[in-house]
């Protein structure tokens, strides 16, 4: 495994323990502040909406340096909102510190992308961003889980200066163990602009959308839906956290794995099997075992869409892929923003803390349509004449002039 990626791995665990332990966390911080569970959940909102509009600023913002300075910039960035949410002394300032930590993590990660497809053979471009992404993965099974036990036995506030120092290693090892090469000269930024013009490209960023945010509608509100429904102690909710890493870490190695070789059948399997799971867990949720079961699954099978729905967002733009590749990452965040806003919009309608299960099931089989549109458009450019390769990791074939 070349160290860069190694290097981005980490810098991706200080941001995914950053991202998520804020799901177990909730009740905590809610209290804390003296404000309603949906409305502590416009951290994580905030938080997903300011990955959504950092991913193109800083990208844009960073075209006239190295990728490997930027990613330096953006976890020293990173670090600086986690630092204010520690310390934030009321929870508008909280909200202020979780927005500028996550202006980090567009850029980050769709930057982070290109640098790991890079030092790689082209075969082996969807495991790379894979390698890199465990680090977020690893970050549910170990850094969210000890960041929620911290925080609900000592208290949440040190959980974010923890979450700070792992910015601090990643800074340091971005800085060691990612090559310095130089700024692209023949890309420009009308390049990377022009990438949008490309309708697979946006098909791609609303099955993005669409299918991770179904994860997020049900794992947002886990600990009051895990406490109040299934009857777990509050002190479970860690482990259960550690289940839905595990799902995580088991998904997104899948899904590195098979996505270089058949990219749309995982995401049809992937996305339907989510959707359906989705949908169960508004009965699982009532049953210990059973919800301990579906957390898992709903870990894995969403992340099994991460790896493929970024290649595919490269594979589509690849003449300027720095761009698109961090929207792809705002995208992700933008259905987190959206779902965790629609769950919260249920319970508050008192439809009862299963109520976002439904919301995921409905965004996911959507994103499963616009994969099935995505194809049919390929299809449909078919014909006798010239041979290109699929994205979809079947054969060559023709192509319409």
């Amino acid at each position: 495994m070349p160290l860069a990626l190694l290097a981005l791995a980490i810098g991706a665990f200080g941001i995914g323990t950053t991202e998520f332990v804020m799901i177990g966390l909730l009740p905590q911080v809610a209290a804390s502040f003296h404000v309603s569970i949906p409305t502590a959940g416009l951290l994580v909102t905030g938080y997903a909406l300011g990955v959504v509009a950092g991913a193109p600023l800083m990208t844009v913002l960073g075209t006239r340096v190295s990728r490997k300075k930027m990613l330096m910039l953006l976890m020293a960035l990173f670090i600086a909102g986690n630092i204010i949410s520690a310390t934030a002394p009321v929870f508008g300032v909280m909200l202020a510190g979780r927005i500028v930590a996550s202006l980090a993590h567009g850029a980050f990660f769709g930057i982070g992308s290109v640098v790991a497809a890079d030092v790689v053979a082209p075969q082996k471009k969807a495991g790379a961003i894979a390698m890199m992404f465990t680090g977020l993965t690893l970050a549910n099974v170990i850094g969210v889980p000890l960041g929620t036990l911290v925080g609900q036995d000592i208290g949440w506030r040190l959980t974010f200066l923890i979450v700070a120092a792992l910015g601090v290693a990643g800074l340091l090892g971005i800085a060691r163990l990612v090559p310095e090469h130089p700024r692209p000269q023949e890309v420009r930024l009308r390049h990377e602009i022009g990438e949008f013009r490309n309708v697979q490209v946006l098909l791609a960023m609303a099955m993005t959308v669409l299918g991770f945010g179904g994860v997020f509608a049900a794992i947002t509100y886990i600990s009051p839906m895990m406490t109040s429904v299934a009857g777990f102690s509050e002190s479970t909710v860690t482990w259960l956290l550690v289940l839905f890493g595990l799902g995580m870490v088991s998904g997104n190695l899948v899904g590195g794995k098979f996505a270089d070789r058949a990219l749309m059948p995982l995401l049809y399997v992937s996305l339907g099997g989510l959707a359906l799971v989705l949908a169960l867990f508004t009965v699982t949720a009532h049953h210990r075992i059973a919800s301990a079961v579906t957390i898992f699954l709903i870990g894995g099978l969403g992340f099994a869409t991460v790896p493929p729905l970024q290649k595919r967002v490269l594979d589509q733009a690849a003449g300027a892929p720095t761009l698109a590749s961090a929207v792809n990452i705002g995208a992700f965040n933008l259905g987190n923003a959206l779902s965790a806003w629609l769950g919260g919009m249920a319970i508050a309608a008192g439809l009862g803390y299963t109520a976002p299960n439904w919301v995921g099931a409905v965004l996911t089989a959507s994103a499963l349509f616009l994969a099935l549109i995505s194809s049919t458009l390929e299809r449909r450019r078919v014909s006798p004449g010239r041979v290109v390769a699929s994205s979809s990791g079947a054969a060559a074939v023709p192509v319409r002039r």
